[in-house]
C-alpha cells in the first residue's frame, strides 16, 4: 500500500501529504491546486486507477510467492475542506483511528493465539479501554505494546523529502549527485504541533 501511495505521489506532483492505514489512503492537495481544472470526478478516478495500477504491478515484488487471485480495486472520493485546521483534524482522526483499531487487534489476536476462540476474546475485550487492553497485553501475553513497530501504531505518513539521488547524465555519462523532492514513507506522529512545525511547507500562508 505504501509503494502504491508513493508512485501516485511521483505521479500526481500537486499532492503534498498522504495518509495511509489498513486498507485506506488519503492525498492532500493544497487550496491553490488547479490539478484537471479542479474537477473531482477526474482527480478522484486517476487516483484510484493509478493506485490500482500500481498494487497490481507492484504485487509480486513483495509477494514473489503469491499469485494475486483478483484485480486490484479501489473507490475513491473527494472531500473539500474549508481550512487547514480541518484537514489537520480529518488526518487525526485517522491516526487516532489507527491506533484504537491495532491496539484492539494485537489484544484481540494475542487472546486467540494464546488458545482461546475468536468468540471468547470479543467476550473479554468487550468494554475495555486502552488502559486495559495495555495491561492484558502485558500480564497475559508478555507483550509490551510500546515496543511494537511505529507503522502499525500510527500509519504511514508520505512527505516529499529531500534526498541526494544518483543518475547517469545523458551527455556524459556519468554519474551525477542531485537533491530531489522524493515521496518517502514516515511513521511519525501528526496529531501533536511539532510534525507541522518540522514542516511548514506542508500548509499554505
Amino acid at each position: 500500500m505504501n509503494r502504491c501511495a508513493v508512485e501516485v505521489m511521483k505521479d500526481i506532483k500537486d499532492i503534498v501529504i498522504a495518509y495511509g492505514q489498513s486498507d485506506e489512503y488519503s492525498f492532500v492537495f493544497p487550496k491553490s491546486c488547479n490539478l484537471y481544472s479542479r474537477r473531482a470526478s477526474k482527480i478522484s478516478s486517476t487516483i484510484a486507477s493509478l493506485f490500482a495500477a500500481n498494487y497490481a504491478m507492484r504485487w509480486h515484488e513483495y509477494f514473489p510467492t503469491v499469485t494475486l487471485k483478483y484485480p486490484a480495486c479501489f473507490d475513491s472520493r473527494v472531500v473539500c475542506y474549508p481550512s487547514d485546521q480541518n484537514m489537520r483534524d480529518y488526518l487525526s482522526w485517522r491516526q487516532v483511528d489507527c491506533h484504537i483499531n491495532n491496539l484492539y487487534n494485537t489484544t484481540f489476536w494475542a487472546i486467540v493465539h494464546a488458545g482461546k476462540t475468536e468468540t471468547a476474546a470479543e467476550e473479554e475485550l468487550r468494554g475495555t479501554f486502552s488502559k486495559d487492553k495495555h495491561e492484558i497485553l502485558f500480564s497475559n501475553h508478555d507483550i509490551n505494546y510500546n515496543t511494537i513497530e511505529e507503522i502499525y501504531k500510527k500509519g504511514s505518513v508520505i512527505i516529499r523529502q529531500k534526498t541526494k539521488v544518483t543518475s547517469i547524465s545523458p551527455n556524459t555519462g556519468k554519474p551525477v549527485e542531485r537533491i530531489k523532492l522524493v515521496p518517502t514513507p514516515l511513521f511519525v506522529d501528526i496529531i501533536g504541533q511539532p510534525f507541522w512545525d518540522e514542516h511548514p511547507e506542508l500548509l499554505e500562508k
